[in-house]
């Protein structure tokens, strides 16, 4: 239906031996748990960079970021990834970042979907919803100073986390929710992979951008 965030902020973290992505070959990648969104997006990583993240890389499941940050710190392993703010966190202790998502692929990470009847049966209530994301993400990509102390407030972190979390996600956040048509087919070849569905999904299966076209087209967006 609509991207309110169409590329991830998540950012690979490494130890500062660490230069590059390719050096990881053959290292062990600290995740929160097996399976789950982390490796997805550190597997997309590594395959950007010509890796097999099934053959070349070795993940090991060691909890929240702090377990994280700890096994790196003990040597378990050289890497892990995760969303803003842990590049700010990550530098405090002296980590590198090796590569933030964002700038390599487009994988929508936040967004509005609906059932089938409620596209047919409540299609303005989508439509109001969908506008009224569009004016918020606008808001928050241009009114950084009014958006920093509801971050503050919201998430429960100091002014100093509020800032290096806003600075790092802001290129994440959509000023239109326009869905990229490149990062829905990544998002449907790894749910594809995830689930072992191999017959081809079509984006249409999956995905109807008619109201966000018109709610785009109302309030004189210029659509992607």
């Amino acid at each position: 239906m609509a991207a309110y965030v169409p590329v991830a902020p998540t950012a690979l973290i490494a130890r500062p031996e660490i230069k590059s992505v390719p050096e990881l070959k053959g290292k062990t990648i600290g995740v929160n748990a097996y399976g789950g969104a982390l490796e997805a997006m550190a597997r997309l990583i590594f395959k950007h960079f010509g890796l097999d993240p099934d053959k070349e890389i070795k993940f090991l499941a060691t909890g929240p970021i702090d377990s994280r940050f700890g096994a790196m710190t003990q040597g378990l392993t050289v890497a892990t990834l995760g969303s803003p703010p842990i590049d700010f966190l990550g530098k405090k202790l002296g980590f590198v970042v090796l590569a933030r998502a964002h700038e390599l692929f487009s994988f929508p990470v936040s967004g509005l979907i609906a059932s089938v009847k409620k596209i047919k049966e409540r299609p303005d209530e989508i439509k109001r919803v969908i506008k009224a994301g569009i004016k918020a993400n606008r808001y928050i990509r241009e009114n950084r100073d009014g958006t920093l102390p509801v971050m503050v407030e919201w998430l429960k972190i100091d002014r100093e986390m509020a800032t290096a979390t806003y600075d790092s996600s802001l290129k994440s956040v959509s000023d239109d929710l326009s869905l990229p048509e490149n990062g829905l087919r990544l998002l449907i070849e790894e749910a594809k992979r995830a689930a072992k569905v191999e017959r081809e999904v079509a984006m249409n299966e999956v995905a109807d951008l008619s109201i966000l076209r018109e709610a785009q087209r109302e309030l004189g967006v210029a659509q992607r």
